[in-house]
């Protein structure tokens, strides 16, 4: 995952966080959401791609729409750059394509063009 800095290719490590992983709560799912941005920003990571599921019934997900607000309040406060919904991460969606512009390495990546709405993705 290649990226130019001053000339230099470097490695963009994109880390993919499963906050739906063992069914959680959603209280435990957006702790298991902090610890990973705490942890992103520490290590200076550009990106996350998150797991969060879309519900057990296919209708919508609690842990989906809080995380949302949470990011929607990062956003706000300036702590993210912006988030990406896993249905908008396609080549045809103008924030999904200057996403895939910025980050080349998300080309590869086996959720893009997929409608997946159990992910999202952060821009930090």
């Amino acid at each position: 995952m290649p990226r130019r800095y001053a000339g230099t290719m470097i490695s963009v490590p994109i880390r993919i966080v499963n906050l739906e992983e063992g069914r959680p709560t959603v209280n435990v799912g957006l702790l298991r959401l902090d610890r990973a941005l705490a942890s992103a920003r520490a290590e200076r990571l550009p990106l996350l791609k998150l797991i969060h599921g879309y519900g057990s019934t296919g209708s919508g997900g609690a842990l989906r729409t809080e995380v949302w607000k949470v990011l929607n309040g990062l956003q706000r406060n300036g702590a993210i750059s912006g988030f990406l919904p896993g249905e908008d991460f396609r080549r045809s969606h103008e924030a999904g394509w200057e996403l895939i512009q910025r980050f080349k390495e998300l080309r590869g990546d086996r959720d893009l063009g997929r409608n997946n709405r159990g992910i999202t993705i952060v821009i930090l």
